[in-house]
């Protein structure tokens, strides 16, 4: 029995059932997102309440990029193997109840613990978020929809700081894990009515599932936008396959693609804005101006998101990818060169745009393309992996080249990575834009080359 359902789902018009998929996956990414930034304002709190030294703050953040690196690593095993519903769920859940039980941290060890079981969520999530939900959407919308699920993460970075100024004063850093687990437990419960991925149970033989649930889909997108369109016949799916796949000569290209692209965009996000508030106070800037200097150019990250959801489909993910990265490299260029304050803000306010556009092309849109249905989830959890581990030992990098060089070492390294990332992309990446995944599943990057460049 062939279930077709990828051409089936590709084939539908947008509908109610995809806002509904995008609302209950980003509002579950928009509190993972806000659970990763909130860390900072209670790290602050706990410190100045004498909860906890600098050195165990050190230890806490530490843990939540170990617990997240797992995360991504098992997560995609678990997805490929049971399930994208299944996995989203375990994930929400894992990180809800042990975001809710650190509000009750009787020590800073006991949080330090909790917060590498939540860091395994954390790390999850993003990549079954933006894997699931590649799956659903019509090849023509797919990188506005899929990226705007970074839109939601992004969104979380000032709101989680506008709530811990509001509540923390007036309560505790506890309140904000409540309200963190709390909202993940809610969207969690919310989610148990949407469907496993038609796609991913066609792609492990359950046809029979994946058939009655493309039916229950395809009647309720028909009875609001009325008779639909048949579908194109897609070649049956292949059987399923062994991580060893992603070493054949089709996907070893794409994982290497994936891996250097999300270390990249790793190190753009904690080797230079994460570090924002420490460039401004080595250059001589008081606590309270650093902070209004790093809050101002932050406001370039849901723009950025939002430029690179909305360019994707249309301009293509390599170009954009290319171009972003090359807008990095000229405002990077002369970021250090920039005195004016005025100047400083406008050419960093660029910097940062043009870094969120990559983050949303990357990790949202392009690496889950990369990759065949029955080893999707594995592959971008290799890649995240590979991401992840690049922020363990990026901080080191960050401080030596800024004692021995100043903030132009800093950027001089991120420029030479994307300097290797536009290499990589040009030579092995394809170009998803507007392409059922299916039609990319075994089309080699180099023998498209000269149609691609």
């Amino acid at each position: 029995m062939t279930v077709n359902a990828g051409a089936r789902l590709d084939r539908l018009p947008l509908s109610s059932f995809h806002r509904r998929i995008l609302l209950l996956i980003g509002i579950g990414m928009f509190f993972d997102g806000f659970d990763v930034y909130v860390a900072a304002t209670v790290l602050g709190a706990t410190l100045k309440t004498g909860f906890s030294t600098l050195a165990e703050n050190a230890q806490f953040v530490s843990v939540t990029f170990v617990g997240m690196m797992l995360g991504s690593l098992i997560t995609g095993f678990l997805g490929d193997r049971y399930g994208r519903r299944f996995t989203y769920q375990a994930n929400l859940i894992i990180f809800g109840l042990a975001s809710v039980a650190a509000a009750f941290a009787p020590s800073m060890l006991v949080l330090i613990l909790l917060r590498g079981v939540m860091g395994l969520g954390l790390g999850a999530e993003l990549v079954v978020g933006y894997a699931a939900m590649t799956e659903f959407v019509p090849p023509q919308a797919r990188g506005k929809w899929v990226g705007a699920l970074s839109v939601f993460v992004v969104t979380s970075l000032p709101l989680s700081a506008l709530a811990s100024t509001l509540i923390i004063p007036r309560t505790s850093w506890r309140a904000m894990f409540v309200l963190a687990g709390l909202g993940g437990l809610i969207v969690w419960y919310l989610r148990k009515a949407l469907p496993e991925s038609p796609r991913w149970l066609e792609s492990i033989c359950r046809t029979e599932e994946a058939e009655a649930i493309m039916k229950s889909i395809e009647e309720e997108v028909a009875g609001e936008r009325g008779a639909l369109a048949p579908p194109v016949f897609s070649k049956p799916a292949p059987p399923p396959r062994t991580v060893a796949a992603l070493l054949n000569p089709v996907l070893l290209p794409r994982l290497f693609v994936g891996m250097v692209t999300l270390i990249v965009a790793n190190t753009l996000i904690y080797g230079f804005v994460t570090w924002l508030p420490t460039f401004f106070v080595t250059q001589g800037r008081s606590i309270a101006s650093s902070f209004l200097y790093s809050f101002l150019m932050s406001a370039g990250a849901p723009v950025g998101s939002a430029i690179g959801t909305l360019t994707a489909d249309s301009w293509g993910r390599k170009p954009v990818i290319i171009g972003a990265s090359a807008m990095t490299i000229l405002a990077g260029g002369i970021y250090p060169f920039v005195g004016n304050p005025l100047s400083l803000l406008t050419v960093g306010f660029l910097l940062v745009v043009s870094i969120y556009i990559q983050v949303t092309l990357l990790f949202a849109i392009y690496v889950p393309e990369l990759f065949p249905t029955d080893v999707r989830m594995r592959a971008a959890g290799i890649c995240n992996t590979a991401g992840r581990a690049a922020t363990m030992i990026t901080p080191f990098f960050v401080v030596a080249l800024l004692r021995s060089y100043g903030i132009g070492g800093v950027l001089a390294m991120i420029i030479g990575l994307l300097v290797v990332q536009i290499v990589v992309v040009v030579l092995f990446g394809v170009e998803p834009k507007k392409r059922r995944l299916e039609e990319l599943d075994s089309e080699s990057p180099l023998s498209s080359l000269p149609s691609q460049v």
